[in-house]
């Protein structure tokens, strides 16, 4: 079987902004952007082989061991939302991505999220290579992905900068 090309970025995920996630701001709380590229991340787990049937073929999941969110619009209740996402690296045991989220119908960027997983055993609860054809799929996906400008905003530190003297 010949597999389908890769798309560049991937873009795998759409909802819509539930009436919960709305703060007395009259927008989407913090905590459900994240949610929101929580469910994109299942859809590219899905994609990648990295999903429920992973854990129950190897016993080993991806835990997240950290993330940076950046939020550059409001969202607000009934407007749709898409995510894209870029495969930024993955070696034998950490898989490195990016996610853009925008308003879908606008096209606007509402947030983006940088996140770095680890391949965990669930029995020993400790990190452990991926298996080779895993491996194969996360490295085919990465090759696909590194023609792509990197994110301007990946691996950002923040702080509030050097204070002069006075």
């Amino acid at each position: 079987m010949v597999e389908p090309p890769i798309p560049t970025p991937l873009d795998l995920h759409r909802e819509m902004v539930r009436a919960e996630w709305i703060d007395y701001n009259g927008h989407m709380n913090v905590a459900f952007y994240v949610l929101a590229f929580d469910h994109a991340t299942d859809a590219v787990f899905e994609y990648l082989r990295l999903g429920e049937a992973y854990r129950q073929r190897t016993g080993c999941s991806i835990f997240a061991m950290e993330l940076h969110v950046l939020y550059l619009a409001e969202l607000k209740e009934g407007e749709p939302l898409r995510v894209t996402t870029q495969i930024l690296g993955a070696d034998e045991k950490r898989l490195h991505f990016f996610h853009r989220m925008y308003h879908a119908e606008r096209g606007t960027q509402a947030a983006c999220l940088e996140i770095m997983g680890l391949n965990v055993d669930m029995t020993a609860r400790k990190a452990r290579p991926f298996p080779a054809d895993v491996s194969a799929r996360l490295q085919a996906v990465a090759a696909a992905h590194a023609g792509m400008p990197r994110p301007a905003e990946a691996g950002r530190v923040i702080g509030l900068g050097a204070k002069t003297p006075k």
